[in-house]
């Protein structure tokens, strides 16, 4: 019997390296198709010798996309960007990038697994959440029965969110609380995605349809911003800083080569990224999904002011308990 195979692109992504990691441990044959194939060797190390391939390919490239699924079973679509650089734009990924794949995978008959995103709506005011919306659109005129997941925000130890304001909480006095930090989110872990992604690839009942990938809990932008410096050990003053002030900041640090805030990104905060009331979710797909409380502190601890050495936050509170 043939060994499965499946095209991932985006797969040296924080979600992709945990999506090529299940498809791995599951038996799978792997492709991962990336821009930068000197940047994805180390997912080779992640499953037999020869199990894991990296291949060149470039959604804008249909040629390329081709190459790189021939022979695939399933494929899967994982990427996006969250600002705009160079040809790297919105609409070429996310649009048009979503069509070439799903028109290659149509071609060769492969199933279809697209990870999009909560929010994601043509009609959107960002400019992010609608071309995820018109590609989730381009991919079901192209194939009815593609899955499409849509994750809220995704965390894991690569994470560009923990991480990021980890790193800002150990340099400023304080941290921006955008729009009052009253937006909510329902972080996911990337584990627990890159096993619905490999669900949807083995039951054929999750074709056609959409799941919204979320954790066990919600949480305000306030509420996360006080757990990462919590568990790093830091005191910082949280500051509300409005919609429109925010905008203003944007304009000029998205002009940043690797901008901390765009205009785009303001627009989105204005938007909860939350499960939405009778979806399917991580719960129809057999994913018990962890929390953050669960995951993050492992690797948060690189931020305390004295490393792994620090104490960590959940012994302090134990010790000045009195119990053991």
């Amino acid at each position: 019997m043939k060994t499965p195979l499946v095209t991932i692109f985006g797969g040296s992504g924080l979600l992709g390296r945990y999506a090529v990691r299940a498809f791995a441990n599951a038996g799978w044959r792997v492709r991962a198709g990336v821009r930068h194939p000197n940047l994805g060797q180390y997912l080779m190390t992640m499953g037999h010798v020869g199990q894991i391939m990296v291949a060149k390919a470039d959604v804008t490239d249909a040629d390329s996309v081709a190459a790189a699924m021939r022979g695939a079973d399933v494929v899967v679509n994982l990427v996006g960007v969250l600002y705009q650089s160079g040809h790297q734009s919105f609409e070429a990924l996310h649009v048009e990038g979503a069509e070439t794949v799903a028109r290659a995978a149509k071609a060769i008959g492969a199933r279809l697994i697209h990870v999009s995103a909560i929010g994601a709506d043509p009609d959107s005011d960002s400019t992010y959440a609608s071309t995820k919306g018109e590609g989730e659109a381009r991919i079901r005129a192209v194939d009815p029965n593609a899955t499409i997941l849509r994750p809220s925000l995704v965390f894991g130890p690569e994470d560009n969110f923990f991480n990021r304001f980890a790193g800002l909480a150990r340099m400023l006095p304080a941290l921006p609380l955008i729009g009052g930090g009253h937006t909510k989110f329902q972080p996911v872990f990337a584990g627990d995605a890159g096993d619905a992604i490999l669900k949807c690839a083995t039951d054929a009942g999750t074709q056609g349809k959409t799941y919204e990938l979320g954790g066990p809990a919600v949480y305000s932008f306030k509420q996360l911003m006080e757990f990462i410096l919590r568990e790093t050990g830091r005191r910082r003053a949280l500051v509300p800083v409005p919609f429109f002030i925010a905008s203003i900041k944007a304009a000029f640090l998205g002009m940043l080569p690797k901008p901390l805030l765009t205009m785009d990104q303001v627009r989105l905060l204005k938007h909860d990224t939350v499960v939405s009331p009778g979806a399917l979710g991580l719960a129809d797909l057999g994913v018990a999904p962890d929390s953050i409380e669960a995951v993050v502190p492992a690797y948060l601890w690189r931020f305390r002011a004295k490393g792994q050495y620090e104490e960590p936050v959940r012994d302090k509170i134990i010790a000045s308990s009195g119990t053991r």
